[in-house]
């Protein structure tokens, strides 16, 4: 009989990855989705936020791209330009989209409820700290010294800009592991709220956390959360977490606040010798 030869992986979760925007800051992800909204504004294109939502979590470059295929807003860029938006459109509204990029996300900064209380016990359980986002490096430069004036301080923070494909390839994933020294991707635990998000984890061979009430899937701020009745945040609520779990999230949470459970939950199936 033949022998298959399984490793099997049976220590801690060592590195936990975080989005920014909608889980570790910006409660609702409204800075990306209020700067493309802004960009195609000035442009002379009106978009509506759940229009801008829709790409969110890869590259902003392909997000652009995203947005100008969308059949409704390429006929309104076609009736103010005369024409199907063009590649050069798409790299002159990257170029614009920077600054106002930049802006958006230093006034949506904050950290979301409960974010630091989970990255201190992460620290004392003994892992390590990243982050990744489909942010350019520029906006990323711009608001770790905010985040950290806040308590935040990852081991590795990468963004899109930084590898050859964003999300929902593993490249920015696999670029922390690097940088903290972290192996095997089943020792890791990528946590987002969109998507793009989930396949980047699932692609580097990592667990995947969705996080639902504070991400894009929702896309309110805390108090307009509070004031839903209980039928229309259950609604809400449903279905962000369904679109995250048919992308394959092992996990949902309503907010990074109630990760530490799941993160226990993981150590308890590697030690029985699951995988991701």
């Amino acid at each position: 009989m033949p022998f298959a030869y399984r490793r099997e992986y049976h220590g801690p979760v060592k590195l936990v990855a975080f989005d920014w925007a909608g889980t570790i800051v910006d409660f609702g992800c409204h800075a990306p989705t209020q700067a493309f909204v802004d960009l195609f504004r000035e442009a002379g294109v009106a978009i509506t936020a759940a229009q801008a939502r829709g790409p969110m979590g890869i590259g902003k470059r392909e997000h652009i791209e995203a947005l100008l295929d969308e059949p409704e807003i390429a006929r309104a860029w076609g009736a103010e330009y005369g024409g199907k938006p063009t590649a050069a459109d798409g790299d002159r509204l990257y170029e614009q989209f920077h600054e106002i990029q930049v802006a958006a996300a230093l006034k949506c900064a904050d950290m979301i409820p409960g974010a630091l209380g989970t990255i201190d016990w992460l620290r004392g359980y003994g892992a390590m700290i990243a982050t990744n986002t489909g942010y350019f490096r520029e906006v990323l430069d711009a608001i770790l010294p905010v985040a950290a004036e806040q308590g935040l301080d990852a081991d590795s923070n990468v963004c899109a800009t930084d590898v050859p494909e964003a999300r929902p390839a593993p490249w920015m994933l696999i670029v922390n592991m690097l940088e903290t020294g972290v192996y095997p991707s089943e020792a890791v635990v990528k946590v987002g709220d969109t998507v793009p998000d989930i396949e980047e984890g699932l692609n580097a061979g990592a667990w995947t956390v969705g996080v639902v009430d504070s991400g894009n899937g929702i896309g309110l701020h805390e108090h307009e959360l509070a004031e839903l009745t209980d039928a229309e945040f259950a609604e809400r609520a449903d279905r962000a977490r369904l679109t995250l779990l048919r992308a394959g999230a092992h996990y949902t949470i309503p907010t990074v606040a109630d990760l530490p459970p799941v993160i226990e939950e993981i150590e308890a199936r590697l030690q029985r010798g699951e995988r991701p």
